[in-house]
Formats: C-alpha cells, structure tokens, sequence
C-alpha cells in the first residue's frame, strides 16, 4: 500500500485530479471579471475576447462528455468554462436523433456579478454567446458527426443538418432578445463550420452578430471541384483572348475578359466580418490563407508585414472580408495544430492576416455580391 502524503490522513484517498478540469487544462492568467472591469474592461481586449471564447466551446465539449459520462450539474466538468467568466448556462442545443449535446447558449450571469459587487456587465462583453463543438471520435454522437463532416466535404454546405437548422433558431433567438450587437456565435472545427454558416444566413436577413470560428474545415470536394472550374476558365479565357474575334463589341469585351463577374472586392466593404482563427499546420483548414487577386496581407498590430502576439487592435479595425488571425510561432503536429487549447495558450505567438483569400471569397461571395443588385426587404428581428 502507497504511503500517505504530507497532510493525508491514513486510509484517505486523494482524488486524482481529472485533466479536463478548468484549473489543470485552461489558461494560467484569465481573471475573472470584477469591479476592476467596469473601469477598464478586458473584453475590450481581442486576445482576451479569442481566449475566453475558446473556454466556451471548450464547455460545449465537456458538456457532452459530461452527459456521456453521467455526471451532473454539481460534478460537471463543463460549467467551470463559463462560471469563471461569470456567465451561465442558458440553453443546451440537442441532437433529438441521439440525445447529444453539440452546442450551447451562454448568457451574461447578473447574479453571479452582483456576488463579486459590480452592478453591471462590463464594456463589450457580450450578452449571449452560442457555442458549437466539433466532432467527438467517442460516444454515439459519433455517428452524427461524422454524417456532418461528410456532408461538408461533399456539398461544401450545412445547410441540411438538424443542427444547423437548431443553431439558426437559437442564434435568431437571442438576437431577438439582446440585440444582434450583443450577442456573439463560436464554433470549433465542424462547430466552426456551423457558425460560420448560420452567422452569414443570418446576415443575409441584416441580422449582423459577431463570429468567432477556430479551425473551420476548408477542405471539400465542392470545393475543389469548383476551384478546378474556375481554373479551367480562366485558361479558356486567356487562349480566347489570343484568337482573332469578328463581332459586336460587348462580346468582343467579354473575350477579352474586360466583362468582369462582380467580386466581393469589386462590391465594397463588408458589413458582417467573421473573425477567422486559422493554423497553416492543420490541413483542414489551411486552405483558408491562398490568397485571391493578390490581396492578401499579413500584418501584426496592423503594421507591415512580421508576427507579434497580437495585441491592441490588431489592424482589425481595416476594411476587408475577415477578420484573420494565423498561428506564427505553435503547435505544428496537425492534432496540436488542429486543436483548441493553442486558441487559449499564454506562449503562442499569432499574425493578424486581412485576407481576401479564395475560400473567404466563396464563401461570402452570395452574401456580398448581391449589393450591386437589387435586393428584396431584409428580415428585421
């Protein structure tokens, strides 16, 4: 038998601590908020913003560990991720098909803030946040997940998942009640596919509410075969520039590529700009960084080209799309590069990119383009 340690009574067990625990996994030097806050607020702060949100969808991944593992409110792992950040628990967003939990409605906890003796929610911290996990490999929401990584990769779209269609409503919800400028949609991997998704349906009703998405999966057969197309017509537009045309001028123009599709750079500055955390290392989603028309640039503190831990405003305050942070300095195996924890970690070392890249322009392109047209009456909530 073991000897008992300093200060341990004889025949007592010491519980080993479990290491999804907020004080073992999460960040060292996140305070909780305090009246300290409503003089000078960290939510002002985009790093302590990318972190705190990360801790959120971190809960969302406890939430259904805890579920599968049978814990409860009180021996939960998940509510530590949130309660820190003096936020509660509002709504779970449940899988009918299995049971499971993929994501999760945060609200700002009033009387959690009171305890701490501040009368009110600090500058910037957002009222409401939903929070979309990615795939779990264990458990039956297995399955579920999987169809939904499947069904990316070969649409390119989530449009047809239960989930998406629960993420939606909830996400209108709470714009409804807060407002859409305070409230705040997150996802991680499939979950930051999911956000990114119902954030831009959203804006397309004038809805605009800020999106955080780490990792987004990029790579999709969809995708891919539309980047072969436009490939294959921009050579067929080049060897038609080079032939002798007889005909009328427009389409003469239009040969010589002057007749231009309306780009989103073409269309003016975005009014929705999703903040987009990407690591070059992870394969899923590095296709987000290729360039498009030669615009893309890296930044740090909104300066030339370099890496910093990105601090003030980061250069984020520039016009673009997105908003891109990528990994400068961090992990490089693609688990390490693909996981969460580095969104959250005190050493990594990060590059602010305002990026007009293909994969942002795709995906945005029906959200933007449509400007230059006339539109039908938008959705107000």
């Amino acid at each position: 038998m073991a000897n008992a340690l300093p200060g341990q009574k004889a025949g007592e067990v010491t519980a080993t601590p479990n290491p999804f625990e907020f004080h073992v996994y999460g960040p060292r030097h996140l305070s909780s908020p305090s009246w300290w806050d409503l003089l000078r607020s960290s939510w002002k702060d985009p790093n302590y913003r990318r972190m705190v949100i990360a801790c959120f969808i971190q809960g969302v991944y406890l939430l259904e560990l805890d579920r599968q593992d049978k814990r409860d409110e009180r021996t939960g792992l998940a509510p530590q991720w949130w309660r820190h950040f003096m936020y509660r628990l509002s709504q779970t967003l449940i899988d009918e098909r299995d049971g499971s939990i993929y994501g999760a409605v945060l609200e700002w906890d009033r009387r959690a803030l009171l305890a701490g003796y501040a009368p009110f929610r600090p500058a910037g911290a957002p009222a409401a946040v939903v929070a979309l996990r990615g795939t779990l490999l264990s458990g039956a929401t297995f399955r579920r997940d999987v169809v939904d990584d499947l069904r990316f990769l070969a649409w390119d779209s989530l449009k047809g998942s239960v989930r998406f269609a629960g993420a939606l409503a909830a996400l209108r919800s709470a714009a409804r009640r807060h407002g859409a400028g305070s409230v705040c949609v997150g996802g991680h991997s499939l979950g930051a596919g999911f956000a990114l998704q119902v954030g831009k349906a959203l804006a397309k009703e004038g809805v605009f509410v800020e999106c955080h998405v780490f990792n987004p999966p990029s790579v999709s057969l969809a995708t891919s075969l539309r980047g072969f197309a436009e490939t294959a017509g921009e050579m067929w537009g080049r060897v038609r520039a080079w032939l002798p045309y007889v005909g009328s001028a427009a389409a003469a123009a239009d040969a010589s590529g002057e007749a231009k599709e309306v780009t989103l750079e073409r269309a003016g500055t975005a009014k929705w700009l999703p903040h987009l955390y990407i690591n070059t290392n992870d394969y899923i989603c590095c296709y987000y960084t290729d360039a498009a028309a030669r615009t893309a640039t890296v930044t740090a503190r909104g300066g030339g080209s370099g890496s910093s831990k990105a601090g003030g405003d980061g250069g984020m305050g520039k016009p673009g799309l997105a908003r891109m942070v990528t990994v400068s300095k961090g992990p490089t195996k693609f688990l390490d590069a693909h996981g969460l924890q580095q969104w959250w970690a005190d050493d990594v070392e990060l590059q602010v990119a305002l990026n007009h890249s293909k994969f942002i322009d795709r995906q945005l392109r029906s959200l933007y383009a449509a400007q230059a047209q006339p539109v039908s009456p938008q959705v107000s909530l």
